[in-house]
C-alpha cells in the first residue's frame, strides 16, 4: 500500500483548516500536506510546482469562498496548466455552501461528485482518502 505523497488544501478559514488537516494527518494516508489560504495562493503555488517539474498533490481540497481569488477562479485558472498524463489530480470542492447553483456550477468541473458540505467529517475524510492507497 502506497501513501499519497502529497495533498493540497487550499482554506482560509483557521477552524475548518486546522480541523482537515488534523483529519488528514490522523488518517495515516498522506505524507505531507501543502496549504493556502487563497485560490491565487494556490494557483501560484502549484503552477510553480510544474513549472519546475516538482510533484503536484494527487489531491486537492478546495474551499469555494475565500479572498482575493475564490474556488471558482482557481478552478478557471488551474485547469489551463497542462497537467502531465502520468499525474492525476483529483479535487474535491470542500465548502459551507450547499446552495443548488455552486453545486450545479461543479458539474461544469465534472466535480459534482467531488462536492463535500463542511464540516466534514473524519471518517469521511478517511474514506475518501483510503480509495487513494489502495
Amino acid at each position: 500500500m502506497k501513501n499519497i505523497d502529497l495533498a493540497c488544501i487550499v482554506e482560509d478559514d483557521p477552524m475548518h483548516l486546522f480541523i482537515t488537516k488534523k483529519y488528514i494527518e490522523l488518517s495515516g494516508f498522506v505524507e505531507k500536506i501543502l496549504v493556502c489560504k487563497n485560490g491565487k495562493e494556490a494557483y501560484d503555488t502549484l503552477k510553480a510546482m510544474f513549472l519546475n517539474s516538482e510533484t503536484l498533490p494527487e489531491i486537492i481540497f478546495l474551499d469555494l469562498n475565500m479572498p482575493i481569488w475564490d474556488g471558482w477562479q482557481f478552478l478557471d485558472e488551474f485547469t489551463k496548466i497542462p497537467i502531465p498524463e502520468n499525474q492525476s489530480i483529483t479535487i474535491y470542492i470542500l465548502t459551507s455552501s450547499n446552495n443548488e447553483e455552486d453545486f450545479k456550477k461543479a458539474k461544469k468541473y465534472s466535480l459534482n461528485s467531488n462536492y463535500l458540505v463542511k464540516p466534514i467529517e473524519q471518517d469521511q475524510l478517511k474514506d475518501i482518502l483510503s480509495e487513494f492507497v489502495k
